[in-house]
């Protein structure tokens, strides 16, 4: 005999009765009946899998209760996917959220972008069509020292592009050192063969002389390919061959020196207080034919893969059916141009560009900030745990200075003596199901929120959301 308070499977609702039920029935109206029906079924399909496993109460069977849990589901089906967090990872730019954050300026070009047609592929001097990477080529030329330029959706893609353009079934020679994976388990080689390019590796792991560049060189070679290791350190007995002795050796045989930055920079990031970073217009002055880097990462802008170098070559990458595919929209465009134009201030950039904002972030400004917010995060979480204001080192992210630390603060949230040793895994989990979800890290016995990326007028939205942290 069952419970009384216990339901079969034969107790369920149909779905057309419960699509009459008032509330659910002023759902559909407002948002549409697929949506709502779909939402019906697979509620009553888990209180079906309750009770085929003897758990399912009556109550659960309550009009009201069906009713909420069909509008949960609505609304969490209607819920962008694409949602803001706050990273307090300690990673700046963080491939997984989507790496820079754009600047005030670039945010309502893309918004002028987006409310009006706009002259995309359109000569307004001249009156016909136009080429849209012209409308930001010039100035990111301009900034490179470079004779012209192009843009296409990724850095990948720029090289992509390059080699395709100009090596296909040809030699390229590139340093084993320098033979590097990216996010996602792509790798240089897999990227040169779907481009139709044949590699060739000279040198060793840890060290590569220019006399391995020239004995690999060959009727057969179509460029020299030096990749910066961005995303790895390799330390101890190495060696590498810069730029300038490699540009000396491709212009004496013939064949183009082609630089892949990764990060690249536009400024000299030491100005700044941080570490070193090979500068575009350094490159392009020791004597490189093209230089491809990203738009995401240490620029601070939108995602894009940029080219610059010698117009003869940018012309024969501009002409490749491969260009189109590649291409660029408005949006990146309009942030992209954005972006740019605060190079030509670089003493404005730490106040404008919140990149390189966050990045030189002064660790007691941060530890202030630790330190204000201790009370409020203890109280939010409950007794259960104890939060602490401590040192932590920051990294740049996506690859860019992986042997850099920067020096930070933030909070530690460990288990309490007092407590049950609550899980931390299911702590980062009600912090990932806030409005606005909180992202940190476990590590050591505990919860780590670094604030680098907490900038103040986000404290208030911070706080506010923890007093309603799920259970």
């Amino acid at each position: 005999m069952r419970a009384p308070d216990r339901a079969e499977p034969g107790d369920l609702p149909s779905v057309d009765s419960v699509l009459l039920q008032p509330r659910v029935a002023a759902l559909t109206t407002s948002t549409g009946r697929p949506l709502v029906v779909a939402a019906v079924r697979a509620h009553l399909d888990s209180l079906r899998a309750l009770a085929r496993a003897g758990t399912l109460t009556t109550a659960a069977l309550d009009a009201a209760a069906i009713g909420a849990a069909v509008t949960l589901r609505v609304a969490e089906a209607q819920r962008p996917r694409l949602r803001p967090v706050f990273n307090l990872t300690g990673t700046v730019l963080h491939t997984n959220f989507g790496r820079a954050v754009l600047p005030t300026s670039a945010i309502e070009a893309v918004l002028a972008a987006l409310r009006a047609p706009v002259a995309l592929e359109y000569d307004l001097a001249a009156g016909r069509r136009g080429e849209r990477d012209h409308l930001v080529a010039a100035l990111l030329a301009e900034l490179a020292g470079a004779e012209a330029a192009t843009i296409v959706n990724n850095n990948a893609a720029a090289l992509l592009l390059a080699l395709n353009a100009l090596a296909p079934r040809r030699e390229v020679i590139v340093s084993r050192g320098e033979l590097i994976e990216i996010g996602g388990s792509f790798r240089l080689p897999e990227i040169m063969r779907a481009a139709g390019a044949r590699l060739v590796e000279v040198g060793t792991t840890n060290r590569t002389h220019l006399s391995d560049y020239e004995q690999a060189l060959t009727p057969r070679t179509a460029l020299i390919l030096k990749v910066h290791p961005s995303n790895y350190v390799i330390s101890g007995f190495t060696a590498a061959v810069a730029v300038e002795p490699l540009a000396d050796l491709s212009r004496a045989r013939g064949v183009p020196l082609v630089v892949d930055l990764g990060s690249g920079a536009l400024v000299e990031l030491a100005s700044y207080g941080l570490p070193p970073e090979p500068v575009v217009k350094d490159v392009i002055l020791a004597g490189a034919d093209l230089v491809t880097f990203s738009g995401d990462k240490l620029l601070g802008g939108p995602q894009a893969g940029l080219i610059v170098g010698r117009a003869a070559l940018l012309q024969r990458l501009n002409r490749s059916p491969l260009k189109r595919a590649l291409r660029v929209g408005k949006l990146t465009l309009a942030a992209l141009e954005s972006v740019l134009r605060l190079y030509r201030t670089p003493e404005q950039l730490p106040a404008q560009l919140p990149t390189l904002r966050l990045l030189v972030r002064p660790a007691e400004v941060i530890e202030q900030q630790a330190r204000r917010l201790t009370d409020s995060v203890a109280a939010a979480l409950g007794r259960q745990w104890a939060v602490t204001a401590e040192a932590l080192e920051s990294e740049v992210g996506s690859g860019a200075q992986p042997g850099a630390r920067l020096a930070s603060f933030g909070l530690a949230i460990r288990r309490s003596d007092r407590a049950r040793r609550p899980s931390l895994a299911d702590l980062a989990r009600r912090l990932r199901a806030l409005p606005r979800p909180v992202i940190g890290r476990v590590a050591d016995d505990a919860m780590w929120l670094d604030l680098r990326c907490l900038e103040d007028p986000d404290e208030a939205q911070f706080i506010e959301q923890l007093a309603r942290l799920p259970p």
